[in-house]
């Protein structure tokens, strides 16, 4: 993310202005995408991984790329880092495309994997004066207040740190140069309570000292709803959901109601965005995929007896595994 000075010179607030031109400056002042996925499509053999992605991630935004196992999300990942080419398709960074990207673009690129390696010859110490040199932004303040909030030992060589201490490691290297954007594939996978809570807190330290873009694949729940303010939900390589957290949470809802038939039957009228039903002796549960007021009128015309009806909010991953199950029954069959 590029920081212009402001007012950017020859603005209208330095000069006289008329409403036109005002209007014209606040157009240049617009920042695109940091991050652009157009139609990307990447097959292995016969396999196909992803699927015409097509995605974007503005500045200053905290996106979760959730999906399940072999969605997508690492492939997508690794093309952004220009690990690996797409089939088809394109992917920006800073408007650069990803087989493009050179140091410039990656002194700006902070990259964390749980399957990245690391020199298990050098202590934490040697490494980050390895790297320090390389990065013009590196923030030894910074650096050093994340070593302590960590305590990581930085005699020791990385090879004879556990998997969350070279987890931490990784993070610190790509946080101290303060990386306008960081993308993180499955950091929290296989860290104890302990070392996820330091990591997570390590990230939120990181975030609220600026307005950095983080790009977050994982597949824990919890912490991505504390940390995110967008998701994208990718299976099969395809999108199938692009939302901000809070609009999401807001039309996610269950609902639950008690009935007096003994064997309620689901009613073929009912809406569409009525999903995930279940049925039991005197009751009905249902999530509505767009929450609004007539829902429990709604329910009383079709269950008439209906009453102590809840229409609860949803946490993340109640919404996850709604959508994800949903989008399973539009999939072609494995042949």
């Amino acid at each position: 993310m590029c920081r212009m000075p402001w007012p950017p010179n020859g603005s209208p607030w330095t000069r006289a202005a008329s409403p036109e031109l005002f209007t014209a400056s606040l157009t240049t002042t617009i920042m695109p995408p940091i991050i652009e996925m157009q139609s990307l499509t990447k097959r292995f053999g016969r396999k196909t991984a992803l699927d015409s992605l097509s995605l974007e991630v503005e500045p200053g935004t905290m996106l979760a790329l959730l999906g399940p196992n072999g969605a997508g999300k690492t492939t997508a990942l690794r093309i952004l880092m220009d690990i690996w080419r797409p089939t088809r398709g394109e992917a920006r960074i800073f408007g650069v495309p990803t087989r493009r990207l050179g140091r410039r673009e990656f002194e700006k690129i902070g990259y964390v994997s749980e399957n990245q390696s690391m020199p298990g010859w050098m202590t934490v110490r040697q490494l980050l004066d390895y790297l320090r040199p390389l990065y013009p932004s590196w923030d030894e303040a910074f650096c050093q207040q994340l070593l302590k909030a960590f305590d990581l030992p930085t005699g020791q060589r990385l090879r004879h740190l556990s998997r969350g201490m070279r987890m931490k490691a990784a993070l610190i290297s790509s946080l101290a140069y303060r990386p306008e954007l960081l993308i993180l594939d499955e950091p929290f996978s296989g860290l104890d309570p302990v070392v996820r809570h330091d990591f997570i807190e390590g990230l939120i330290e990181f975030t609220t000292q600026g307005n950095w873009t983080v790009l977050l694949a994982s597949h824990d729940m919890d912490e991505v709803e504390r940390l995110s303010d967008r998701i994208a939900i990718i299976d099969h390589g395809k999108l199938i959901v692009n939302e901000d957290l809070d609009a999401l949470r807001h039309r996610y809802r269950r609902i639950t109601a008690v009935v007096d038939e003994m064997e309620p039957a689901w009613p073929g009228s009912a809406p569409a965005q009525w999903v995930q039903p279940r049925l039991a002796p005197r009751a009905v549960e249902f999530v509505t995929t767009q929450a609004e007021s007539a829902d429990e009128a709604a329910l009383r015309e079709r269950w008439p007896t209906a009453h102590g009806i809840a229409i609860e909010p949803m946490a993340l991953k109640d919404i996850y595994l709604a959508v994800a199950r949903e989008a399973r029954k539009h999939l072609p069959p494995v042949s």
